[in-house]
């Protein structure tokens, strides 16, 4: 969003901590304040109203919680992207968001650095994960994945059959990777990389790298 700020909704129950946060947040020069919200519910109309690019969400609010506001913001306002900043990890609650349509999971002792590193690559369009939620994620893939059907395509996952070459990109995408660390790790070079991860998001029909996880997570195959 080079030609404009990065409009902010944030969704915080505990007044202290959304004051900080706005505070933290205004000093950017391309971040704007556009609301904030109390509650689930509030953030819901909040979003509705003012359609920012980004809501900062805590997931544990009252009237509606962060994963039901997630939901319907989503559904709402298909371009406003959603961050989760929370105190929780457990894993029913990553899994929940993500598949909510959050597009990062951050926990709230992340540094400043890092949440404004992940507004920002949210808004153009990239999924962020702490490595510890991308680890509970990859743990999860792993378990849920049935490798036979899953590469050759006897599922009913739409598309042509994954290489192993893109299940590998795949799995690392899951882990949270971005194309460069995927190029480190597969020594290919970034563009190459670039080029796999949009043929293994055309294949499973995914419009996001956070989609992809989803697609992975879901997959309840029957023996």
């Amino acid at each position: 969003m080079p030609d404009e700020r990065i409009r902010i909704l944030i969704a915080e129950d505990q007044h202290l901590i959304r004051r900080a946060f706005a505070s933290m947040l205004a000093l950017e020069p391309d971040f704007e304040i556009v609301a904030q919200a109390a509650d689930g519910a509030e953030a819901v109309q909040a979003a509705r109203r003012w359609k920012p690019h980004i809501v900062l969400m805590d997931i544990q609010m009252p009237r509606l919680n962060g994963i039901a506001a997630t939901l319907q913001i989503v559904r709402d306002c298909p371009d406003t992207q959603v961050v989760i900043l929370t105190t929780f990890d457990t894993d029913d609650l990553i899994f929940d968001a993500i598949c909510a349509g959050a597009q990062a999971y951050l926990l709230k002792d992340a540094d400043e650095a890092e949440i404004l590193a992940t507004i920002r690559s949210v808004s153009r369009g990239h999924s962020r994960l702490t490595p510890n939620v991308a680890r509970k994620l990859l743990n999860e893939f792993r378990r849920v994945r049935r490798p036979p059907r899953f590469l050759d395509g006897d599922g009913d996952l739409p598309g042509e059959a994954l290489t192993e070459r893109e299940n590998e990109i795949l799995q690392l995408i899951v882990e949270g990777k971005g194309n460069k660390e995927i190029a480190g790790d597969t020594k290919l070079a970034e563009g190459t990389v670039k080029n796999y991860v949009s043929r293994i998001l055309e294949k499973l029909n995914a419009r996001s790298r956070t989609e992809l996880a989803v697609k992975a997570l879901n997959r309840r195959l029957d023996g």
